[in-house]
């Protein structure tokens, strides 16, 4: 970092460097944080946000598997549901048959 040095009239521009955790006075480029602690927050950030997003990824592919399964199994409670009324059809047309047939075999016994 340069900074400006006056001696005798005259501007003398000299690097300075610092050492240790923290960040120079009006060092603000880096949001307030030194460039090493800065950039392994950053680093970290965007492993942890890459993970996020792999994970929500994984959640938004197996609902939408989830509602296929869905719209399946309805699909197949809806076609049970048309085989028992037919056969509930079918039995009570056998049953009014069958009623029919006693009461014509009585009347022929009698």
């Amino acid at each position: 970092m340069l900074h400006a040095k006056h001696t005798n009239n005259h501007i003398k521009l000299v690097t300075v460097s610092y050492k240790g955790e923290g960040v120079p006075p009006g060092n603000y480029g880096n949001y307030g944080y030194a460039n090493s602690g800065y950039s392994a927050c950053e680093e970290e950030n965007e492993r942890l946000t890459e993970s996020l997003r792999s994970k929500v990824t994984a959640i938004k592919s197996l609902s939408i598997e989830i509602g296929h399964e869905v719209k399946h199994q309805n699909k197949l409670l809806a076609e049970m549901d048309s085989q028992f009324d037919s056969t509930t059809g079918f039995l009570d047309t056998s049953d009014i048959l069958q009623d029919n047939m006693l009461v014509s075999g009585f009347e022929m016994m009698l």
